[in-house]
């Protein structure tokens, strides 16, 4: 009986041998622990953008006030009388022409209107024409069915709260269906001489390609515009700037060779 008795022992022993192993077990979350930071190895990739900064600092440097002014004198020089290219009779088929132009070329809104506003030149008779034969008229305009909708009813309102005359303040002309902030500034500067900056896709490319407004909005590029050209130009201004960015500063490939302000400039990769 002694002999089965040594024999229990040690498989009893062989029992309490096991816990050390359940505790090299435990060593396995620590492992997934220490491979959790292997994602950060891609952080440094956010890094990137920091490549984009010397770009902008190099163009962030502000024009003096002399660098502006000579800047719109060669403007002045080159071009003393800049004129609009929406054809218009007047203040009001200058509004149409405008609300037109949205999402379209000058040049497009040109061939449609000539025959539109031979017939149609005032609210009233735009009404008479009906909202039918606008469109017929304007159908080779982008977005044609909605604007002809908003060049009836702004006539209308025009009719019914302006006495059948375009408003001479911003604030009201906004009011008018299909004209917005931009809309207003033309008609302003170009149908009552108004000191305002317009800004489309050319002003807003001029003005922050050249560093002499920056900004992120048009509203930006509009209000710093204002703030540094002198008022002696800002008649014109829009002009200039919309004529410089349609034919020289232009989207793609622009000609620098032919730029009347290439010294001035401050963008990076211009080729004068």
């Amino acid at each position: 009986m002694a002999k089965i008795t040594r024999k229990t022992l040690p498989e009893k022993t062989s029992f309490k041998k096991t816990p050390p192993k359940k505790a090299v077990s435990k060593k396995a979350p620590a492992k997934k622990l220490s491979s959790k930071p292997k994602p950060s190895k891609a952080k440094p990739s956010k890094a990137k953008p920091a490549q984009s900064k010397p770009a902008k600092s190099s163009a962030s440097k502000p024009w003096t006030a002399a660098e502006v002014y000579e800047a719109f004198s060669r403007f002045r020089k080159a071009n003393p009388e800049p004129k609009g290219e929406l054809e218009h009779l007047n203040p009001y088929t200058l509004l149409v022409a405008v609300v037109l132009s949205a999402q379209a070329t000058d040049a497009g809104v040109n061939r449609a209107t000539r025959a539109l506003f031979a017939i149609a030149d005032t609210p009233q008779k735009m009404l008479a024409l009906g909202e039918e034969t606008v469109r017929e008229h304007i159908k080779t305009i982008g977005l044609y069915r909605n604007k002809a909708k908003n060049v009836i009813a702004l006539s209308e309102k025009l009719i019914a709260e302006f006495n059948s005359e375009v408003p001479r303040t911003r604030a009201k002309i906004e009011t008018l269906p299909g004209a917005g902030r931009k809309t207003a500034n033309v008609v302003l500067n170009m149908a009552f001489g108004e000191h305002t900056m317009a800004v489309d896709t050319h002003v807003f490319r001029v003005g922050n390609r050249t560093g002499m407004a920056p900004g992120a909005t048009p509203l930006d590029v509009e209000l710093g515009l204002e703030r540094v050209i002198p008022s002696e130009f800002m008649l014109h201004a829009h002009h200039w700037l919309i004529l410089h960015g349609r034919y020289t500063c232009l989207a793609r490939s622009p000609r620098c060779g032919l730029c009347l302000i290439h010294d001035l400039c401050r963008w990076p990769e211009k080729t004068a």
